[in-house]
């Protein structure tokens, strides 16, 4: 397997875990209120990151502008994002936050382009489209009609547009910090702002968090340590190889396989239009990710050595 592929393959094993994440956090939501848990569990990831790290003799202090990079990924890519997601989704309809989240790969296409000079190919616009059809066909199934934006739906919009930011931060970082490393840092920081935030606009909800049946803190681990932790850890490391619009087309990924942990634990009804829709899914990333040109591009110099050897 060559090293692209093992990257695409680890992008798509952290949809998979995000996916299955998904289901796990309504289950925690249902205990804690979402700023202090999402504060508490993003705690718990950073310190997961920095005990895997220390083992692989990876941590150090940041320099000079690594610092910067770190406030800024830690402010858009944690805070930010993870507060006006959780305020939005908690008063908007789960088929305005899909459709709104299935934006994040135009977002990020458009804006690598933009401020990194970066331009997807044609085939990668494809598969932008694709996947976006893909996606607004699942969430139109699952969740009834889109019928217009509110002002939460504007909270959903400002916490993909913050990821995507802090997705082209991290792929600058990535020249000299490990993004592993950055990963830990923005996590660290980051947690501490909503557990602050937590205090203030959640009074007491982390005495409800300690009065928990362990059943609730067996789901936390989970999602801090595997959901969080490695997830991040994994897809940052990503985006710092593949760059940032190739690493943001697996996220409609994320849209299939919350859908099947929906199914498998919450009891969900997955349907052949939902079979249709997962198709133009897959279509999406293969095209988007480039993994359809590295493909051809590899049979092509096969073919040439054949040729050159005849």
């Amino acid at each position: 397997m060559s090293r692209m592929a093992k990257v695409y393959a680890i992008t798509v094993l952290v949809m998979f875990i995000w996916g299955m994440n998904l289901p796990l956090l309504k289950y925690l939501l249902t205990y804690v209120g979402p700023i202090t848990l999402t504060g508490f569990r993003i705690l718990l990831a950073a310190i997961s990151v920095f005990v895997i790290l220390s083992v692989m003799g990876l941590v150090r202090l940041p320099r000079g502008k690594e610092w910067l990079y770190i406030a800024g990924g830690a402010l858009l890519n944690v805070t930010i994002h993870h507060y006006f997601l959780n305020v939005g989704l908690t008063q908007t309809s789960g088929t305005s936050a899909g459709l709104i989240l299935g934006t994040g790969p135009v977002l990020t296409a458009v804006l690598t382009a933009l401020i990194l000079r970066n331009y997807p190919s044609r085939l990668q616009w494809v598969g932008v489209a694709f996947g976006f059809v893909g996606v607004s066909s699942v969430t139109l199934l699952n969740g009834g009609e889109f019928t217009g934006l509110s002002m939460a739906d504007s909270f959903i919009f400002i916490a993909i547009l913050t990821q995507v930011l802090s997705f082209l931060i991290i792929a600058k970082a990535a020249r000299t910090l490990d993004p592993r490393l950055l990963t830990g840092y923005m996590l660290l920081i980051g947690s501490i702002i909503l557990i602050v935030l937590g205090f203030i606009q959640e009074p007491g909800e982390w005495r409800v968090m300690l009065e928990t049946p362990p059943k609730f803190w067996l789901g936390f681990a989970v999602s801090g340590i595997v959901g969080t932790a490695v997830g991040h850890m994994l897809y940052n490391a990503a985006v710092g190889e593949i760059g940032p619009t190739k690493a943001a087309i697996f996220i409609n990924l994320n849209t299939l396989f919350s859908l099947l942990g929906s199914v498998v634990f919450l009891g969900e009804t997955l349907t052949v239009r939902h079979l249709f829709a997962f198709v133009l899914i897959i279509i999406g990333v293969i095209l988007g990710s480039g993994a359809a040109q590295d493909l051809w591009k590899s049979k092509k110099q096969k073919r040439e050595e054949m040729e050159r050897t005849t």
